[in-house]
């Protein structure tokens, strides 16, 4: 028995990718990765704004900012680590610093939102891609440590959209087919008013 597309129910003769991607049963994986990736987002961003790392973010001016920036910008200058391209350099010290305030307490406040929404599933996608944002921009800027493990999660977990979420909220929302359909019809009108009449006639 086939499954349809963006169907979240099992099926005997699915592929592994479609198994892993889609499937109902292989949520429960997921549902593991999501806590504990989002239990990490979660404590990062809490240490951030009540925890050992409060006076350097969310009271400090955002001084934990303004040194990472300044290292990633050295580090790039004496080709020690740091930012690896010109480009990032020069927007971490024209832009970052000088704005390191309100900076680190958006980070706080995205770290703890990512965390939750990854914890109860919901939009579990696009925090993913928050995640990732945030991984890919520390990377940038010279540290390693654990985000590349940490983007490679959010990775598989954007690729599992469809049912990341099913033991969550997403479940909730998009357990029926008329959910789905729904919002396929959705992001297809959104398509189509962005492209011009000519395009579409053609």
């Amino acid at each position: 028995m086939a499954t349809r597309q963006g169907d979240a129910r099992p099926s005997h003769n699915l592929r592994f990718s479609d198994w892993l991607y889609r499937s109902r049963s292989a949520a429960i994986l997921w549902l593991v990765v999501r806590l504990w990736l989002g239990y990490q987002w979660l404590n990062a961003g809490y240490q951030k704004i009540w925890g050992a790392e409060k006076s350097a973010f969310w009271f400090g001016s955002g001084a934990g900012v303004k040194g990472f920036a300044t290292a990633g910008v050295a580090g790039s200058t004496s080709g020690k680590g740091g930012a690896s391209y010109g480009w990032w350099a020069g927007f971490l010290h024209n832009f970052v610093i000088p704005n390191a305030s309100w900076i680190g307490r958006f980070i706080s406040l995205g770290e703890i939102l990512i965390g939750v929404a990854l914890i109860l599933g919901l939009i579990t996608g696009g925090a993913a891609i928050a995640g990732l944002a945030l991984n890919i921009i520390y990377m940038f800027t010279g540290s390693a440590g654990v985000n590349p493990m940490y983007a490679i999660l959010s990775v598989l977990l954007i690729l599992a959209w469809r049912n990341a979420g099913w033991f969550g909220l997403d479940g909730l929302i998009f357990r029926n087919d008329w959910s789905m359909h729904r919002l396929g019809t959705l992001m297809g009108r959104a398509h189509h008013r962005g492209v011009p009449p000519a395009v579409v006639a053609s």
